[in-house]
């Protein structure tokens, strides 16, 4: 069975984005996906401290052990969904001190990737990703945005494939829907 984590970056109280995981958790096991969501405002995660321990010190591993259960499920999915608010076009804080302590999925070295300097990835088997960003009303420039960085972040962890995309809460839960499976079709779940 295949393994997708929901990487969750809501706010408390934040109720469409909590809709979303719910969608996404429906499409995934209506696929035979074993989901395992990490809401992560109730996870205490401190913001990395960019010390490279993870690379130097203790390779593979955060020198801080606060997210060790998180970056294991990262670790064995082959799905990683990072569902979050959209803040000024990026994550949520929450999602963003998570992404920052997955940097150990990569090693210290680099190659070119379409004319751009990346990471070359630490483990032979990688995750798909899914790039999940839920604002109250329509902001055209934050949906550009989101999307942007979320490419950026998928070529840096080689992601073998990834889709990104904006879901609005004001054009209701149809819509959001619709979004949510035209996203699991575009990293194969199905």
């Amino acid at each position: 069975m295949k393994k997708a984590v929901i990487l969750n970056g809501m706010h408390p109280g934040e109720g469409m984005t909590a809709t979303v995981q719910g969608m996404l958790t429906q499409g995934l096991e209506e696929a035979s996906w074993e989901v395992e969501p990490y809401v992560l405002h109730e996870t205490v995660v401190k913001p990395c401290l960019g010390c490279f321990g993870c690379w130097l010190e203790t390779p593979g591993r955060c020198v801080m052990h606060d997210a060790d259960d998180v970056a294991a499920v990262v670790a064995r999915s082959d799905l990683v969904v990072y569902l979050s608010p959209v803040t000024f076009g990026g994550y949520s804080s929450h999602l963003k001190k998570v992404i920052d302590r997955m940097i150990f999925l990569i090693l210290p070295f680099f190659l070119r990737v379409d004319g751009e300097t990346h990471h070359v990835p630490r483990y032979k088997d990688r995750a798909n990703l899914l790039f999940v960003g839920v604002t109250e009303e329509p902001d055209p420039e934050s949906e550009e945005i989101f999307p942007a960085l979320a490419e950026g972040n998928a070529i840096n962890m080689s992601a073998p494939r990834w889709a990104a995309d904006v879901i609005v809460e004001s054009e209701g839960d149809g819509a959001a829907r619709e979004a949510v499976a035209r996203l699991l079709r575009r990293v194969e779940v199905g």
